[in-house]
């Protein structure tokens, strides 16, 4: 199943980037369901998760803005509009990942995200992914444990 999964995010992956550039180039003949539909198809007999590739490629799209909204401060060097659009995508598919599908291990988001960026991205790209994502689960590692802390001292004690 894992390498299966590992296709499921190739997949998720062209189908998100053709969506990124049909839309960039005001393509008005874009149908998401279309193309998603055709990419997984492409791979019928290998791929049976199907279903985890639409899941990615539907809750990214759904939840693009406020995946932005969490890679910005992260990587504040870099405004968004300078991020390599393969990159913004892997960025953005690790994270929605690691926040909505929970039941993946987080060095196995991440480490996928680092191949996407070897296979797909520029020299540096698998870097600059693995320091971004790597920060995020730190930060939400930080914030969880940051609130079980609090609900342990809010605990009082009960009077007899």
């Amino acid at each position: 199943m894992a390498s299966n999964r590992h296709l499921g995010r190739v997949i998720a992956f062209q189908t998100l980037y053709e969506q990124e550039f049909r839309l960039e180039s005001k393509d008005s003949n874009f149908d998401l369901d279309e193309v998603l539909k055709r990419n997984i198809e492409r791979y019928h007999d290998t791929i049976e998760d199907k279903q985890f590739v639409s899941i990615l490629v539907k809750g990214i799209t759904k939840d693009h803005l406020k995946l932005d909204a969490i890679i910005q401060p992260i990587a504040s060097k870099w405004p968004l509009e300078q991020i390599s659009k393969m990159d913004l995508i892997i960025l953005r598919m690790g994270l929605f990942e690691l926040l909505n599908m929970r039941e993946t291990p987080y060095k196995v988001v991440i480490n996928e995200s680092v191949e996407l960026a070897k296979s797909f991205g520029g020299e540096n790209s698998s870097k600059f992914i693995n320091g971004v994502l790597g920060k995020v689960y730190s930060q939400e590692i930080e914030e969880v444990t940051n609130n079980k802390v609090k609900k342990k001292s809010s605990v009082k004690a009960k009077p007899n």
